[in-house]
């Protein structure tokens, strides 16, 4: 008889634990997964898949003045939230699905409940009871955090609750100045909504290149985003016209919804990780070695849980680099480092490799070339809409360490960038590459002037 119920058991039916749970059950490995919300996790529930719907929608705005200025009329547009709501969750109900048949024909067991560790090998099920199992995969992910010291935060909600409000409000307050809130302030304002964004930080997307976190915050503002900064909200207060928000600035607000986007936390709440004595970090992230294994020798962990990089393609990476290495003995390990990424904030940002200011803490001297220019779909528009191109060079081997890129298809040219910079490759070689015409693009390979940031001159 197996000494365990089962070779595997997953907690989390994200796109980390999924992708781990269907190769070790293509091996012949018997695999039970638990989930105690919808299968597809955050990404495809309420993360990044309804995000990019919404973004689509709330970017038609833009596209029908880019359109009157190429001669089309547009009279009598308008936007109907319920509707556009209703087939979003359908959608969304379709890849969940896809998610459970894909699960089930590898051969998978599904449970549907919150799952939590008794002991190392033992994992007790709402309403299912307890099983053992082998081995154990933790890939909860993460759920957003709300500060506990805001006065009236009840009144407000998180990005969980952005995707079902039912109905599009007049006025929003965002507070955050991360990837999450400066995608939301696109999103409603684009959708003719009056947005604010307060964030307490100089400027947003901390993280980002610096050059990148004042463009798009520019461009932002040129769109009609409010973005407030140096500030935090202290004090919701719920009235009948609304909402009235307090800020450390001494000013106030009005707005319908106050949404909260202030990051995210690794979901460790009620796992009885302490009871197997598994060790988090002092964020409360399960801590992992390279091949995403915990302290306890049976306890693995994928995906934002681990608070590593918190993006979906790299939790399926990690997953299925767990897989091979237990169930196909293979070992294998994912690379962390130079891992692309997208901002879907309006202009989009798509980014990969070392800021300016990493670079020149790590390499010392390096070569910058910086472009900004109109885009030529947007040239009869009369606007004063602006794209930004940045390679960043290690000067001592020409390699491109970095790559920045705001304004149209950024997050698409990014993959292909993303390419030639894991692969090492040097500025001259890029230089070398023929041009497309006339495309955005074909500025990453004529950048020819090195660019020379105010107060650095000659040492630059």
């Amino acid at each position: 008889m197996a000494k365990y119920d089962y070779d595997l058991f997953v907690i989390g039916a994200g796109s980390g634990g999924v992708r781990a749970a269907r190769l070790a059950a293509m091996s012949g490995a018997k695999v039970a997964v638990a989930e105690e919300h919808r299968v597809g996790g955050t990404c495809v529930i309420r993360g990044c898949v309804p995000k990019k719907f919404m973004v689509y929608a709330s970017e038609f705005a833009h596209h029908f003045k880019t359109a009157k200025g190429y001669g089309w009329t547009i009279e009598g547009a308008s936007f109907d939230w319920p509707a556009f709501i209703a087939e979003k969750d359908k959608e969304i109900a379709r890849l969940s699905g896809i998610y459970v048949r894909n699960l089930q024909n590898a051969g998978a067991e599904l449970v549907h409940g919150k799952a939590r560790l008794v002991d190392a090998h033992t994992v007790e099920v709402d309403g299912k009871g307890r099983v053992t199992a082998d081995k154990i995969l933790i890939a909860t992910g993460g759920r957003p955090w709300m500060p506990k010291d805001v006065v009236g935060i009840e009144h407000a909600i998180s990005s969980n609750e952005a995707f079902q409000l039912p109905a599009l409000p007049k006025r929003v307050v965002i507070a955050g100045g991360g990837y999450i809130a400066v995608e939301f302030a696109g999103i409603f304002n684009g959708l003719g909504v009056e947005t604010t964004l307060v964030h307490r930080g100089p400027n947003i997307l901390r993280g980002f290149d610096d050059d990148v976190r004042a463009h798009v915050a520019e461009e932002m503002e040129k769109r009609g985003v409010k973005v407030r900064l140096g500030s935090q909200i202290t004090e919701i207060a719920k009235g009948e016209g609304g909402l009235t928000v307090c800020c450390t600035d001494r000013h106030s607000l009005e707005a319908d919804v106050v949404l909260f986007a202030l990051g995210r936390e690794p979901y460790v709440e009620g796992l009885g990780l302490e009871t197997a004595g598994v060790k988090l970090s002092d964020t409360g992230a399960v801590i992992v070695d390279d091949h995403s294994r915990t302290n306890v020798d049976n306890i693995w962990a994928v995906g934002d849980v681990t608070d590593r990089i918190n993006l979906t393609p790299v939790a399926i990476r990690e997953g299925a680099a767990f897989a091979q290495t237990e169930f196909y003995g293979n070992p294998t390990t994912f690379d962390h480092d130079t891992v692309a990424s997208a901002v879907f904030s309006q202009p989009p940002i798509g980014s990969v490799g070392l800021s300016e200011a990493d670079a020149r803490h790590k390499y010392g001297k390096v070569d910058i070339y910086l472009t900004r220019f109109r885009p030529m779909k947007y040239a009869f528009m009369h606007g004063d809409e602006r794209c930004l191109m940045k390679l960043v060079v290690d000067a001592a081997t020409d390699r491109v360490v970095g790559c920045h890129i705001v304004g149209p298809d950024g997050p698409e040219m990014i993959q292909m960038a993303a390419i030639a910079i894991k692969m090492g490759s040097t500025k001259a070689q890029w230089d070398a590459t023929c041009a497309v015409h006339p495309t955005l693009a074909e500025e990453l390979v004529t950048l020819r002037e090195k660019y020379v940031p105010p107060g650095l001159g000659q040492a630059a």
